[in-house]
């Protein structure tokens, strides 16, 4: 057995002592564990090695007194690069057991053991070093200073060199792993976020403060570098321009190393070069740490190896450019802003707000300039809105004349968006002044959905179109309710008409001379299955809105020249029968056909069957209006003009219209008692009369309202007075009770 004392005296023989330098690679710290049950071991090992430096690094030595407290610490301390192990502790074979759990419990594999002991024999040497993977095993007599150094600078040695290996090993899986995920990427935008992930993973770092962008325009400026892809407390920032993230660190390294074509590197970030001469990226990284060498070199390896798949990606990102991208103003279209909206919504939503634009009669521009000076003063809106916005909005061209605007509804107001309007845009020779309609949205009052904050959007700027006197409506969830209402009462009028369930009604004409009937004007009315009936004020705008008045007004005119044929049979042949026609039947070119095919199928008198429109009507489109009424009348049938006054029309179409009568809207005979109800009722009649020309006057309920009309010479009348709207057998029976009821002409 070998005495305590000789086992510190080891520590100072005397020897010739070889100076030992190592390579210094970098300074650092070596992890050493020092497991012995002598106390004064511990202090003459620390006190023998205190000055001694490896490989450029200095030792911290961390202390155990069994192997209980040995194991414990290496459980909290994986990074340990040494442990100087004592055999003999609490039981013989302590620091065998010891070496057992470190390899086979902890799994550690890299760490570098040297076993140390003063009573030899307990274990045989080559065995030991065989079946536990340990450096060394030396009596504590063997190991002067020297020797003790030179063991600990190989173990040491040895350690860098597995830890290097097995670093290289699974930082090499990562590549493999990560470029093969990567390849598979089509978007740049998850292809960026993808390579800053996995950066962040192959270094050890969180990805907190990682971003990429590229170049996307000609030159090196920081407006013309975008972020592509971030992770972290940046990841709002992806598809914004580089300058907006507010610091200039990050926009001077970035833009440095897309323009000297390489890496750099420093204590507190990291930004490295991807691509080719004609698809470039940097990569900033926040490490507030230098880059090991190993770290550097996988890097070098993984940017090599997804080289080729970033070049991929920006080839089909330049395809998908091309369907996201407004060819004309060379901003976002309608697909990418929908997904910018998503995106502004899921990362800015508080304080933000998304406007659509729309340039008011965009259409007569393009009909009277011509299509070059229309996109002209497309180009010119978009670079304006650019220049009042592009700070702090991103802008996209959502339809033929609609433009998209999202970002802080402190910048985007109605009064800032009016100003881009104030001044005239210059397209060609010419210097427009247009108006535009403004529909706002705050994103935190829509959804998460990019399309359905557009379609609340287009639901404001509807809104806005329909308001007069304000050209901009904010999006109220109301707004919303309204319009699925009338979408759904549309969808049921659509089945009603298709079902058959709408009906046609007639109102009597009387005329004051003769006291009989006339004519009848025809009525739509929609019956419900509780009894009720839904207004035509109601329904019948939105028939005219959806195109669906075309198809109900063939059947009314249909059901229309039928009754006519009906009453001809039961001895009725005079009496006529108005029908009212919109606009929208006006614009079917088929429209004028259609009426003369009608009136022919039924073989009826063409003048029996006379068509009312309203001043509006002639007033949307004069030419079509009066074009085709010319071609119905010339074939025989009646037109008259109804709600005369009401419209303020243009006397100048009014005598240019094949009128046969005008009808005195209800409203100035519910006044005729008032004077000036009297005197609008009594200039409309005495004009009809100058222009030869039949009057009518609807609304007539009172005998005195009969009597003042009358007097005024009016013709015929029509009104609650003498019959209210009824279905077709009801309006047979009230003709044959009457009893006067024209026979002819």
């Amino acid at each position: 057995m070998v005495s305590k004392e000789t086992d510190e005296d080891f520590l100072f023989l005397a020897e010739d002592e070889a100076e030992v330098t190592g390579d210094e690679l970098k300074l650092g710290e070596w992890q050493l564990l020092i497991v012995d049950d002598d106390e004064e071991i511990h202090t003459v090992t620390k006190l023998a090695l205190s000055d001694l430096t490896v490989l450029g690094k200095r030792l911290v030595f961390n202390h155990a007194y069994s192997g209980a407290e040995a194991i414990a610490f290496l459980r909290q301390h994986p990074n340990t690069a040494l442990v100087l192990l004592d055999v003999v502790m609490e039981s013989d074979n302590a620091g065998l057991l010891v070496v057992q759990q470190i390899r086979d419990e902890l799994q550690m594999d890299e760490v570098r053991i040297v076993l140390r002991t003063g009573q030899p024999g307990y274990a045989p040497e080559e065995s030991v070093i065989k079946e536990y993977d340990i450096n060394d095993y030396k009596t504590k007599t063997e190991l002067t200073r020297s020797k003790l150094v030179t063991s600990i600078i190989a173990s040491l040695r040895s350690y860098q060199q597995i830890r290097t290996i097995n670093q290289s090993r699974r930082g090499l899986e990562k590549i493999i792993n990560a470029g093969a995920n990567l390849l598979e990427q089509h978007s740049l935008h998850e292809f960026s976020e993808g390579v800053v992930t996995q950066i962040s993973s192959l270094i050890g770092l969180h990805a907190e403060g990682v971003l990429c962008a590229q170049i996307e325009d000609d030159g090196s400026a920081s407006e013309n570098i975008y972020v592509l892809g971030a992770a972290g407390h940046y990841a709002p920032y992806i598809k914004c321009q580089l300058h907006r993230l507010n610091n200039q660190r990050i926009v001077n390294q970035i833009t440095q190393c897309l323009h000297n074509r390489q890496h750099l590197f420093t204590d507190q970030d990291t930004v490295l070069y991807l691509g080719n001469e004609k698809h470039c990226a940097a990569v900033y990284i926040e490490t507030n740490r230098p880059i090991e060498q190993l770290d550097r070199q996988l890097i070098e390896v993984f940017l090599s190896n997804i080289s080729i798949g970033y070049e991929n990606v920006t080839l089909f990102q330049q395809l998908k450019h091309a369907a996201y991208i407004d060819p004309l103003t060379k901003t976002p279209n309608r697909n990418e802003f929908i997904q910018i909206l998503q995106d502004t919504r899921r990362y800015e939503a508080a304080g933000s707000v998304a406007v659509l634009i729309d340039i008011d009669h965009f259409s007569d521009v393009n009909d009277g300039l011509g299509q070059d000076v229309g996109n002209e003063l497309l180009i010119a809106v978009a670079f304006r809105l650019i220049e009042h916005f592009g700070n702090c909005a991103q802008l996209g061209r959502i339809g033929a004349d609609v433009f998209g605007l999202v970002g802080p509804e402190t910048e985007l107001t109605p009064d800032r968006l009016q100003q881009v309007f104030n001044e005239p845009f210059h397209a060609s020779e010419h210097a427009l002044q247009v108006n535009a309609t403004f529909g706002l949205c705050h994103l935190a009052d829509s959804s998460e959905q990019g399309l359905t904050i557009l379609k609340h959007v287009y639901i404001a700027l509807n809104k806005a179109k329909k308001h007069y006197g304000q050209n901009y409506q904010y999006y109220q969830a109301d707004m919303e309710d309204e319009m699925a209402e009338r979408l759904a009462l549309l969808r049921m009028l659509r089945q009603d008409f298709a079902q058959g369930r709408l009906e046609l009604w007639y109102q009597p004409q009387i005329s004051l001379q003769s006291k009989q009937v006339v004519g009848t004007e025809a009525l739509l009315r929609w019956p419900q299955a509780n009894g009720q009936y839904i207004s035509p004020a109601v329904f019948i705008p939105l028939a005219e809105y959806s195109g669906l008045i075309v198809d109900i007004g063939s059947w009314v005119l249909d059901q229309a020249c039928l009754q006519i044929k009906q009453l001809e049979k039961h001895g009725f042949s005079a009496l006529r029968i108005a029908v009212n026609v919109s606009m929208p039947q006006f614009r079917n070119q088929g429209f004028v056909q259609s009426v003369i095919d009608c009136v022919n199928r039924h073989q009826i008198k063409p003048d029996l069957l006379e068509l009312e429109i309203t001043e509006s009507v002639v007033m949307d489109e004069p030419k079509i209006v009066i074009e085709a009424l010319q071609k119905l009348k010339n074939f025989g049938i009646k037109v008259a003009i109804d709600d005369f006054g009401i419209g303020f029309s243009s006397l100048s179409y009014l005598q240019q219209l094949p009128l046969d009568r005008i009808k005195v809207d209800r409203a100035f005979i519910r006044d005729i008692d008032h004077a000036a109800g009297e005197v609008i009722a009594e200039t409309i009649i005495s004009m009809g009369k100058r222009l030869n020309l039949a009057t009518i006057a609807e609304g007539v309920e009172t005998l005195a309202q009969e009597q003042a009309v009358k007097a005024m010479g009016c013709d015929e009348v029509q009104g609650f007075m003498y019959a209210k709207p009824m279905p077709p057998a009801a309006l047979l029976q009230y003709l044959q009770q009457s009893g006067k009821v024209t026979t002819s002409d």
